[in-house]
């Protein structure tokens, strides 16, 4: 079974781990954190080094790809463009729970992780380094743009599509074929029922903008 390496020791890290050992389809050589000390572990698994011990790794595990566990959007894709950089030939894997269901003609990107109970409707196409979370849900022929990510619960209609570096917060309902904008964060619970712009949150039933929101701005 061919190895990769899992960036982030966190509890999305502990979720993520799981869900490639559920899946058997690859061994997990470690993680890389810049927050653990090499050779400690971490959920049963070596805690390697941190990303600029990843040229090295490569070549001494055989490494057969990695996979970035961090939950906020801007910063997984910062790391991911960190990694592409330093080990540019070693491709990025995507991880699916056995207990999530993809519909026929569902694309899943590479870097994504579908958690358990998540369900991938008829031709939903989902972008690079998305999340799509435990018991979340994509209609038919939903997009999620790279670096998108639904929270635990989310209820998302047919015909939507989700800008990139967006969030969809836990428990939250976009009605069919509303559009929600790149960098935007849809608060908990909300229901959208109306297209969300760009760089913005919203939240409330219905979802009605509250603020401005500028990339990069955390919100987890």
């Amino acid at each position: 079974m061919d190895a990769i390496v899992i960036v982030g020791a966190s509890g999305h890290g502990k979720v993520v781990a799981d869900i490639v050992e559920q899946a058997e389809q690859y061994c997990i050589a470690g993680f890389l954190d810049r927050d653990r000390p090499a050779g400690s572990a971490f959920f049963g698994l070596p805690v390697l080094g941190t990303e600029a011990e990843l040229p090295r790794l490569v070549r001494e595990l055989d490494l057969a790809g990695m996979l970035v566990a961090i939950g906020d959007n801007w910063t997984r894709a910062r790391v991911v463009g960190e990694l592409s950089r330093q080990a540019p030939s070693l491709p990025f894997v995507a991880a699916v729970h056995p207990a999530a269901r993809l519909a026929r003609g569902a694309e899943v990107g590479p870097g994504t992780v579908v958690m358990a109970g998540a369900v991938l409707n008829s031709d939903c196409r989902v972008g690079a380094h998305c999340i799509v979370n435990t018991g979340a849900s994509l209609d038919h022929d939903g997009a999620m743009g790279d670096f998108s990510s639904l929270a635990p619960g989310a209820a998302v209609g047919g015909n939507v599509c989700i800008g990139s570096y967006s969030a969809v917060s836990i428990g939250a309902c976009v009605a069919h074929s509303r559009r929600i904008g790149e960098h935007a964060v849809v608060g908990a619970g909300a229901v959208v029922v109306s297209d969300v712009p760009d760089r913005c949150v919203a939240y409330g039933s219905p979802a009605r903008v509250i603020r401005e929101r500028q990339p990069g701005e955390r919100y987890l």
